[in-house]
């Protein structure tokens, strides 16, 4: 945003070089980004007066024009007699008794041509009378270009003073999106003067007002308050739309908007001044003068001020006239159908405050951004549509002869209030590295519009501007603290972490089941979370993934349920290639629905195998447990979605289900074209991590004889063998030192519904060689576990 210097001036008195009001507004958070010297460079350049037009007697193209500067000086410069000053000029459309601008001799023009005294064909000519493109301007220029100045001027004024105009200096601020009071002049104005500490106002200006009554001129109505916070309007009559005064319009120049007409330019300028954004209606045009907030209907067209025409939908919000039809975008673009013209009279004047987030979604749908929306977009001072109005008003009396109607109609929507925030000492000083006290901190808050008063000790109650709606928290009060006691006093220090390059223990949980893995032999995988539409039903999973509304590809348009499509992919794809027996595992992150906006996104583990069968995944399960030093898992044998009906079985920890062990279902292998069988084991790291002990301890190696020992017995096909190898340890003592299943076979041999468990025991005592008898004891033991917990036969 660009700010003018004599602007902020009018509102408090402002001093200091400009590198330091730079400085200082830069420390304040609106950082400054250049300084320019802006307004014309008119020194010498004067009012003349034309009083005698004649033919050159060389040149038909050049004439004589005698003019009055009202300077006895300057005549005596051009040695010339009379009273009058001869110049030689091209230009043919002033007449005698019009008031031009003269460049007398000496001056430098904006363009930096020099003016001296010459001889044009025989004639002198004492100085240059000036077209607008030759100043810099845009004036009532015909053809010819000669700048006719206003008739009311007087002779011999410098041109600057007559205008009206001058240089001044203009700071172009980058504005952050929580600063939305600083869009406007007395934003920027209130702050910088709250640290140089003069004071601050915005002055009243009090509106003369006509017979005629507002309220009985035109109405509106809030259909959609969601939409609308508050609207106001005013009526103004008498209205002579010309060109802006000069001085304005080199203000919006140098604010980087372009002079148009008075209205429109006026209705720029307070926008700019006070953040207000408003919109003028030609009453006229608007039926019954009637208005109505409302969100918009899908099918609606409106032909914006741009001349395009535009579909509203259902998050559109609209002014609709007495017929419901839509005359304008709310907080956006207004209507072509009310647009103000050059036989405009009668001015209905609106200033609104509008819902953020409504704005915003059809300036991105539309993509239509303007001033107005960019400050509704980041909010607008509710208290400012009194002041806005009013300020038009005001302007429009003095620049377009308006006569305004008594009295100003303003109805409220949703207008939320917004609470005091609860204000800790502690915190601010916290926060900001200082040593403040309250009295510092309340000096600090209440030239900024931050009133307070103290809950209880070190503990204040600070009511936010209605300007500030970015304000809401305790942080963005220490915020503005911080800017006016100013950052820079707070030191220079690097904070201290509490650990310095600590893993937190998930992060070390998830290290030690990695290399669990890959000391089992696994390499790891990382599959994208993104699926086909038919890869759960490919897996034999349920088709219950979450459909992605923007996909990358269409082709992966589903969150996965589950690790097992990705390794699937991953062991078709190097069976493909040939490599076949691959080992792969993966920790990654699952997406299940959820009753929430989010779906219940899970951390689990995955491992596959091909070309290996259940016995595998549960030898991978024994490594795991061991190795992560996890105590009561168990199997139940169930049917698992995807895995083999009998090869298949849940990981119960604790009583609880932890994933899932065993075979693929062969048409799940098909589906995906894979040969062989394949192992697979899925777990929930969650209760992993939690339940992580330390690492295990590693037990002396005995160097006696160890005893092998071969069983096999016929269970039924329910009774998991996980739970027959418990009991086999747990009978023979502490002679057992591993219980290793190398066979399950089914068969004629051993019954319908049962199979048979094999399994290689190994004995061994710590301090002593076995003897027979201790080996036959502990054989029996085991056998005796199984027939009594398992009903199971020796073979």
């Amino acid at each position: 945003m660009n700010v003018l210097l004599s602007w902020m001036q009018e509102f408090a008195p402002i001093t200091g070089e400009p590198e330091e009001i730079a400085r200082t507004m830069t420390e304040l958070g609106m950082v400054v980004e250049s300084i320019q010297m802006v307004g014309p460079s008119w020194d010498g350049i004067i009012v003349a007066k034309v009083v005698a037009l004649d033919p050159h007697p060389e040149a038909d193209r050049i004439q004589l024009v005698s003019v009055d500067t009202g300077s006895a000086e300057l005549h005596a410069a051009g040695e010339v007699s009379d009273d009058s000053l001869q110049i030689c000029c091209g230009a043919f459309n002033m007449a005698v008794g019009d008031l031009v601008p003269l460049a007398t001799l000496g001056t430098t023009m904006p363009g930096g041509m020099e003016i001296a005294r010459r001889k044009l064909r025989g004639q002198w000519s004492n100085g240059m009378i000036c077209s607008g493109p030759e100043l810099e301007i845009a004036g009532e220029v015909d053809a010819d270009g000669i700048l006719v100045l206003p008739s009311d001027l007087v002779v011999g004024t410098p041109l600057v003073e007559a205008l009206g105009v001058s240089t001044d200096i203009m700071f172009d601020l980058d504005i952050e999106g929580n600063r939305p009071d600083a869009l406007s002049m007395i934003g920027v104005v209130r702050d910088l003067a709250a640290k140089q500490g003069v004071p601050f106002s915005v002055p009243e200006r009090p509106v003369p007002t006509g017979d005629s009554v507002a309220s009985e001129r035109a109405s509106v109505t809030i259909e959609a308050p969601e939409l609308c916070q508050r609207f106001g309007f005013r009526v103004l009559d008498n209205v002579t739309i010309g060109e802006s005064p000069e001085w304005m319009a080199q203000r919006l120049t140098a604010a980087g908007m372009r002079p148009i007409n008075s209205i429109v330019d006026i209705s720029n300028y307070v926008m700019l001044e006070l953040g207000q954004p408003n919109h003028t209606y030609d009453l006229n045009k608007v039926a019954d003068g009637v208005l109505s907030v409302r969100m918009g209907r899908e099918g609606e067209t409106i032909t914006t001020l741009d001349d395009v025409e535009r579909i509203i939908t259902e998050s559109d919000g609209v002014i609709a006239n007495a017929a419901d039809e839509p005359i304008g975008l709310a907080g956006v673009m207004g209507g072509a159908s009310t647009e103000i013209g050059e036989d405009t009279t009668s001015v209905l004047l609106e200033a609104a405050i509008w819902d953020r987030m409504i704005i915003a979604k059809t300036v991105r749908r539309l993509n239509l951004r303007s001033e107005a929306s960019t400050r509704y977009e980041r909010g607008v001072d509710p208290e400012g549509v009194q002041r806005g109005l009013d300020r038009f008003c005001q302007l429009a009396i003095e620049i377009c002869g308006a006569t305004v109607a008594s009295g100003t109609v303003v109805v409220d929507g949703n207008l939320v209030p917004t609470p005091p925030v609860r204000t800790r000492l502690s915190k601010i000083n916290h926060l900001l590295g200082t040593d403040l006290t309250i009295e510092q901190v309340v000096g600090y808050l209440d030239p900024i519009g931050y009133t307070s008063s103290p809950l209880e000790d070190g503990v204040l109650s600070v009511n936010v501007p209605s300007w500030r709606p970015d304000s809401s928290i305790e942080e963005d009060i220490v915020e503005e603290v911080g800017r006016h006691h100013g950052y820079e006093k707070s030191g220079k220090r690097v904070p201290r972490p509490a650990q310095n390059g600590e893993l937190t223990l998930n992060q070390l949980g998830r290290r030690r089941i990695r290399r669990a893995f890959l000391g089992a032999g696994y390499s790891e995988a990382m599959p994208m979370p993104f699926l086909a539409p038919d890869d759960l039903l490919r897996a034999g999973l349920a088709d219950e993934g979450i459909t992605l509304a923007n996909p990358l590809v269409a082709e992966e348009s589903v969150l996965r349920t589950s690790l097992l499509p990705g390794l699937l992919k991953a062991v078709a794809y190097n069976q493909s290639h040939r490599n076949a027996g691959v080992q792969l595992y993966e920790l990654g992150r699952i997406y299940l629905g959820s009753d929430q906006e989010l779906p219940d996104e899970q951390e689990w583990v995955a491992a596959i195998r091909a070309g290996a069968d259940a016995v595998c995944a549960t030898q991978l399960l024994d490594q795991l447990t061991a190795t992560l030093t996890l105590r009561d898992v168990s199997l139940r044998n169930v049917e698992r979605a995807g895995l083999h009906p009998t090869r298949s079985a849940e990981v119960v920890f604790r009583g609880r289900v932890l994933g899932e062990v065993g075979e693929i279902d062969p048409r799940v292998l098909e589906a995906y074209e894979i040969e062989g069988r394949v192992a697979w084991l899925q777990l929930n790291t969650a209760p992993i991590l939690s339940a992580l002990g330390n690492a295990p301890k590693y037990k002396k190696v005995s160097r006696f004889p160890s005893s092998d020992l071969d069983l096999a017995f016929v269970v039924d096909d329910k009774v998991s063998a996980k739970d027959v190898s418990r009991n086999l340890v747990k009978a023979g003592g502490k002679l057992v030192r591993s219980v290793k299943l190398f066979d399950v076979f089914r068969g004629e041999q051993v019954g319908e519904g049962k199979r048979s468990l094999a399994y290689a025991i190994r004995l061994q005592a710590a301090d002593h060689t076995l003897e027979d008898e201790e080996v036959s004891k502990a054989r029996q033991a085991m056998i005796d576990a199984v027939a009594k917990f398992h009903k199971g036969e020796l073979r």
